[in-house]
């Protein structure tokens, strides 16, 4: 396998200008040993984030519509250079610290996709909300049932690949189903695929937090519909 040199962050924002910042510094501040490439996807930001990219020097796609967080991921994937390729989301629940053992797993060609998983080891105890919890926790259980897998957080951000394979991957969701489609397809092909726990702070929707029951609903239909499809 050749020396991997450069990772791809990608990035959706819609509505963040209270976080956005602060979460660059701390992607811009983590030591991964490679050259990174940030691209940032604004999903039409009403809130006067958009103010904010011009003093940045990262790349930023804009779209002209709110379209969501899949159609987002899907054109930063498409614009992406780098050898891995990582997902972000533009708030805080999640520290890039965390990117390191993920990456690092890659790196060392010993797997060819690392999600970060919330719900491995007991550093995050208290910190989900209940009804996400117990969102989280289904989604997951219907999961392993579906695709007879031991994997623990389906839903998490930190998802990491190499990214000749998420390239190769036809992503149709455009909203937060991307999860549970990105996940199906993986585990119905023969790739390398590995968990490492991560830390976690859930953010309230006072705070911005946009994910809601419609989405947990949608996601249990999208993972039927790509067993049998």
């Amino acid at each position: 396998m050749p020396e991997l040199k450069k990772i791809s962050i990608i990035i959706p924002v819609y509505n963040e200008k209270n976080s956005l910042l602060e979460l660059l510094k701390l992607v811009e501040n983590v030591d991964l040993s490679l050259e990174k490439e940030i691209i940032l996807i604004d999903d039409f930001s009403t809130d006067g984030t958009k103010d904010l990219y011009k003093e940045l020097p990262h790349k930023v796609l804009y779209h002209e519509k709110n379209m969501g967080k899949g159609a987002a991921l899907r054109d930063g994937i498409k614009e992406a250079t780098g050898d891995i390729i990582i997902i972000q989301d533009a708030d805080l629940e999640y520290n890039p610290v965390d990117y390191i053992p993920l990456v690092n797993l890659i790196k060392e060609d010993n797997a060819d996709v690392v999600y970060g998983s919330r719900f491995l080891g007991k550093q995050n105890k208290g910190k989900f909300l209940f009804l996400s919890f117990i969102a989280n926790k289904t989604l997951t259980f219907l999961t392993q049932i579906l695709y007879k897998t031991k994997l623990t957080d389906m839903e998490t951000c930190y998802k990491a690949f190499r990214a000749d394979i998420i390239k190769s991957i036809d992503i149709k969701s455009n909203r937060f189903d991307f999860e549970p489609e990105i996940t199906a397809k993986i585990l119905k092909q023969n790739i390398r695929f590995s968990e490492l726990p991560i830390t976690y702070n859930a953010r309230t929707n006072a705070e911005g937090k946009k994910i809601n029951w419609k989405d947990g609903i949608q996601a249990i239909f999208t993972l039927i519909k790509y067993r049998f499809k």
